[in-house]
């Protein structure tokens, strides 16, 4: 649900007994993304720094948490990110493996500069457009932070039912941009074009936006939401009685804390949201991810036993304080015969690592969060939406509940939707991995289009 670059984390540097000269820039591309990676390495009286872009998600100078360079091999610790990076030095390059959250993509960092790759977007619209496209900024006083945005209006006169998007999990961008795509955007255009207006913000920190996404939680970001349509409501071109929440995957977790506190939200959309508790969706997730790698049944079997009790700390302890101690003696527990612990991590390094993840706060927030109490205060009309082929938030689990939940507290007018060839991004997919997004022309399925703009329009009649 993360993208590959998340945040900025401390570095550390420590000493080398390699004499080759490998300071400078080095370039390459995660193919199975088509992001290019930048490695920035200097080198002082104490050893290598290094620091990494992500060009393509305007991502610079992060701090890479420790280098070594021993033996013609070099070695990345990326504790923030999850990942890591092992490359074999030959002739000029590094020749390796980038490894993120178990997953395994082949790497080759080389002095040479790789240029940005044209990849063909055709559902990205482009000016000149046929409705108005208004850059705007918000308050949420009680976070003393300024959040910036894009309305779009069918026209210049009338009063607009208007949707409000609500990006996903990671830091986000206003377009929701993700691998070249830019899936906000085209929904954004394809409803104004319908004649539905249309909010989609930077989440906090992020772009335009003031804030700290990295402390923020799923609450947090709901206040941003529930200030998006106070500043709605400022507007002449806006029809007050017709403000609706749409959002993807957490986004539409947050539509359903939204809608709970407010009883202005008319209607609300959930494409690929969460209907169970946060443990159950990783869980699901992490199993069905691994199966796709071809990780063989004892292993995930193991992983699933590890992470189910790792959650269950998190749930059960409120304290912050004992909540820490208790994940770290855990997590040390299971890490002292780990195989996936990197062999130039320590074992005091990888405890604290993992620890540090699971315990920040927006995990911390996601884990203890049960949605079942926010969605039975829905009482607006509800559309879910899912992929059959999506792997991060499954179908199967989330939709049945989602309905069964609305009807039981007496909100009978839900739809649900499952898209049988769909990935967790609304893509006709192979598989539904992760891997493919980036790969797909198509950024967004014309039909679950279609069936969103349709079924708001019957809405707001």
């Amino acid at each position: 649900m993360r993208k590959i670059v998340l945040s900025i984390v401390a570095f550390l540097f420590i000493s080398i007994n390699y004499a080759q000269d490998i300071t400078g820039e080095w370039n390459g591309m995660l193919e199975a993304m088509k992001l290019r990676i930048v490695v920035h390495i200097d080198q002082t009286d104490l050893g290598y720094t290094a620091t990494l872009d992500s060009p393509d998600q305007g991502a610079t100078g992060i701090p890479i948490t420790k280098i070594t360079f021993e033996n013609k091999v070099l070695n990345l610790i990326m504790t923030n990110l999850n990942a890591t990076y092992k490359g074999d030095y030959s002739n000029g390059t590094f020749s390796g493996t980038f490894v993120q959250n178990g997953f395994e993509i082949p790497l080759i960092l080389q002095r040479e500069t790789i240029q940005k790759e044209i990849v063909s977007r055709p559902q990205e619209p482009k000016e000149p457009y046929p409705y108005l496209s208004e850059e705007v900024t918000f308050d949420n006083t009680g976070a003393n932070i300024t959040l910036a945005g894009t309305l779009t209006l069918p026209s210049k006169e009338g009063s607009f039912p208007v949707a409000i998007l609500i990006t996903g999990s990671g830091p986000q961008d206003r377009n929701e941009e993700i691998i070249g795509h830019k899936p906000f955007l085209v929904i954004a255009d394809h409803l104004t074009r319908k004649g539905i207006a249309v909010l989609r913000f930077d989440d906090r920190g992020v772009g335009l936006s003031t804030g700290n996404h990295d402390t923020a939680t799923s609450a947090d970001f709901a206040t941003d939401v529930l200030s998006a349509v106070t500043y709605l409501k400022t507007r002449g071109e806006i029809d007050k009685n017709n403000i609706g929440l749409i959002g993807h995957s957490e986004g539409g977790l947050i539509a359903g804390i939204v809608a709970a506190k407010n009883k202005d939200i008319a209607y609300v959309v959930s494409l690929a949201g969460p209907s169970i508790p946060g443990d159950q969706i990783l869980l699901s997730q992490q199993a069905v991810m691994a199966k796709l790698r071809g990780t063989n049944d004892a292993d995930i079997l193991q992983s699933q036993q590890h992470n189910r009790k790792a959650f269950e700390i998190v749930k059960q302890n409120a304290d912050s304080t004992i909540l820490k101690e208790k994940m770290i003696s855990y997590i040390r527990e299971i890490s002292i015969d780990d195989p996936d612990k990197p062999e130039e991590m320590t074992l005091d390094e990888y405890v604290n690592k993992q620890t540090k993840l699971v315990l920040s706060p927006w995990m911390v927030y996601f884990l203890q969060y049960d949605p079942t109490e926010n969605i039975s205060k829905i009482k607006c009309p509800v559309l879910a939406l899912n992929g059959g082929k999506d792997v991060q938030v499954l179908a199967a689990e989330n939709l049945p509940v989602f309905k069964s939940i609305l009807e039981s507290s007496g909100n009978m007018n839900i739809t649900t939707k499952t898209f049988p060839e769909l990935n967790h991004l609304f893509q006709v997919a192979a598989t539904g991995a992760p891997s493919e997004y980036g790969t797909i022309e198509q950024t967004f399925a014309p039909e679950a289009l279609d069936t969103i703009s349709k079924w708001i329009l019957e809405q707001v009649k």
